[in-house]
């Protein structure tokens, strides 16, 4: 089911991907909070399609770290991007057909650092360039176009200049996101983040969805990931103009108290792909009515 432009898909994506709680100390200590149980290869090979990272200038190079004051710490740093981004490029070699895409919160102030390190990693075979991304709410190229010509690692960052120095594309160009953290969290609510254009801003082709609080809880996941989820992304596809979420974000990706995000993303991908609220009864030639049809059945 790859004929669809990429707009037309939904992808699963992991908040803080980089801060899971497999990977070992790299500074000798860490104070500070995890967003995911198992690390970014485990997290691909599970079927998340979109990482969200942090990027920092601390010690020399470029590492993905939580911010305390504004700038990376021992106590709050993970570990070298480029091993997390390396992870990525043997999923991507491992896996032809696939399409991966980074969000990144961006504070690298190194020129040409980010670009570096991309290259290093052995990404930019893969690289999707800024000069192909559809404007004005146009369609993306089609999936299986995008992997005949290898294409298949889409990047943003939230850094505005990166855009025109180093090729890497300005997320708020091309998609519009929703309020993340505690601000995010009230039921029957959705508004864009600051940095977004308004949700219902059709000239952004992407709808990025977070639901998650701003200190993650394990415990406090498995409800999240759960009811609460399908409810914003039912209340976020009305504020979004009636467009259904293309990334959803969550902490815990595992945790849930049933179906989870899986079962919201199969919502997410049927109702793109065929108007059924679950990817798998869409058949050659279903529609909403078909969905209708079967479920009365």
């Amino acid at each position: 089911m790859n004929s669809l432009p990429f707009n037309r898909y939904a992808y699963l994506t992991t908040h803080n991907s980089f801060a899971n709680e497999v990977e070992p100390l790299h500074t000798g200590i860490r104070l500070t909070f995890l967003n995911q149980e198992d690390n970014v290869t485990q997290q691909l090979n599970n079927g998340v399609r979109a990482l969200m990272l942090d990027t920092y200038d601390f010690k020399g190079d470029i590492w993905l770290c939580h911010s305390f004051g504004g700038r990376c710490h021992d106590f709050t740093a993970f570990w070298l991007a480029i091993d997390t981004l390396k992870e990525v490029e043997a999923f991507l070699s491992a896996n032809p057909s696939e399409i991966v895409t980074l969000f990144l919160e961006d504070y690298v102030e190194t020129p040409n650092g980010l670009s570096k390190v991309f290259k290093d990693a052995g990404l930019m075979k893969y690289w999707f360039p800024v000069s192909s991304m559809p404007q004005n709410g146009r369609d993306w190229p089609l999936v299986k176009d995008m992997v005949a010509s290898n294409q298949r690692f889409v990047v943003f960052t939230s850094a505005k200049s990166k855009q025109e120095s180093e090729g890497i594309a300005y997320q708020w160009n091309y998609v519009v996101e929703n309020h993340y953290g505690d601000v995010g969290e009230h039921p029957g609510e959705c508004s864009n983040r600051g940095e977004s254009a308004p949700l219902d801003d059709k000239s952004k082709s992407l709808v990025l969805i977070n639901h998650f609080h701003s200190i993650a809880l394990k415990v406090m996941a498995c409800e999240d990931n759960s009811a609460s989820l399908i409810s914003m992304l039912d209340t976020c596809y009305g504020r979004a103009g009636n467009r259904w979420a293309n990334f959803v974000a969550v902490d815990y990706y595992k945790r849930s108290d049933g179906g989870g995000v899986f079962q919201a993303v199969d919502k997410l991908n049927g109702q793109l792909l065929c108007g059924c609220d679950d990817v798998h009864s869409c058949v050659p030639g279903s529609s909403s009515a078909t969905c209708s049809a079967t479920k009365d059945q």
